[in-house]
């Protein structure tokens, strides 16, 4: 599933922040989502993406020491907030408009990021989450900031 993530390290540990990633839904006007210092994850999925590679690109992401002092999101207790983003498989070597083939459809993608984020939350990650297919307004204050693509076969 879960193949490419981009990370971006939003806030300290102990740092404070006047406003705070978070997640809205356009068409239903409400917050979503919302957390203080972490991470923001972006998921894309592919068709050849599996539960087991959504729950290995989980850990992973949960262990990578990309934070401050070198430590990572489950040494530190960082929060995530994960947002499916299909257009991270955009294709745009040809013409003028990307092509999304890349990306797996809906009923596809959308088990395997449930997936990703039970696999987070069964880690011991405090995760948020926006609405899969959504309009989603998605708000993220950088520190940092540092933006990592992963990949796990």
């Amino acid at each position: 599933m879960v193949h490419s993530y981009g990370m971006d390290c939003c806030g300290r540990e102990g740092g404070r922040t006047d406003r705070h990633p978070g997640i809205s839904d356009r068409r239903r006007r409400g917050r979503r989502g919302k957390i203080g210092p972490g991470l923001l994850v972006l998921v894309g999925v592919t068709h050849t993406d599996t539960p087991s590679i959504a729950a290995a690109l989980a850990r992973k992401i949960h262990s990578l020491r990309i934070l401050e002092g070198e430590r990572s999101a489950a040494e530190v207790g960082a929060e995530i907030l994960v947002v499916s983003q299909f257009t991270l498989y955009a294709d745009t070597r040809k013409g003028r408009r990307p092509s999304w083939q890349a990306a797996a459809p809906g009923p596809v993608a959308a088990p395997l990021i449930d997936t990703f984020v039970a696999a987070l939350r069964a880690v011991g990650a405090p995760v948020e989450t926006g609405r899969f297919g959504a309009d989603m307004l998605v708000e993220s204050v950088n520190d940092g900031p540092q933006t990592v693509i992963l990949d796990v076969d």
